[in-house]
């Protein structure tokens, strides 16, 4: 059935049917919408009480089944005319997202939020909290500073020891029996015990 030839006027006679009127509901069974004539009627009601209501839920399964069709045929123009605008799900998505958060923004409960933040933040008591946490954060600052130095120092003068020359002299002469050519099958020997310029000990 061409969606422009239907007729999705609900009230029209001749409402999910083409212009033709060819295919008329009726001749399309709907499930739950024939009640065997070998079913007991329920207590308290007449034969007539009964026809009658049948020929309504006839009527009411034939007004969905129309609705659903009419339902489909919009979903399809919908369909089409996004993808000749050139819309995708991930537009569409991200549109969604973008209206969402506007929405947000304007809610009351995020405009009450806002304005008890702004509230906070010009009030002393954040003040007086943020003037304390900045002096905590220089006398950290300055603490840190000065044991660095400290270490910096102590590093210093540590290497400046005899201890420490002496552990250096002797990794640098294992790396120049290690590194330096063999001739003759013997062991490179240093010809001077102190590390120079071109043979640092590291």
């Amino acid at each position: 059935m061409d969606p422009a030839s239907q007729d999705i006027n609900l009230n029209s006679p001749n409402k999910g049917l083409g212009v033709e009127g060819s295919g008329s509901l009726s001749d399309v069974p709907v499930e739950g919408s024939m009640v065997s004539p070998g079913n007991p009627l329920p207590p308290g009601l007449s034969e007539e009480e009964a026809e009658e209501l049948r020929t309504e839920l006839t009527k009411v399964e034939e007004e969905i089944s129309t609705l659903r069709q009419v339902l489909s045929a919009k979903e399809r123009h919908a369909a089409e005319l996004k993808r000749k605008l050139g819309l995708n799900p991930l537009n569409e998505l991200k549109q969604n997202l973008t209206k969402s958060w506007q929405d947000v923004q304007t809610s009351n409960a995020y405009l009450s939020a806002s304005a008890t933040l702004d509230d906070i933040t010009h009030s002393e008591a954040y003040k007086k909290t943020q003037e304390t946490l900045s002096q905590a954060g220089q006398k950290t600052s300055a603490a840190l500073s000065t044991v660095g130095t400290a270490i910096s120092r102590r590093l210093g003068d540590m290497r400046n020891s005899a201890t420490f020359k002496s552990f250096e002299d002797k990794v640098g002469n294992l790396k120049q029996k290690v590194v330096s050519p063999r001739g003759n099958g013997e062991a490179g020997s240093p010809t001077n015990g102190t590390p120079t310029q071109e043979n640092p000990p590291f």
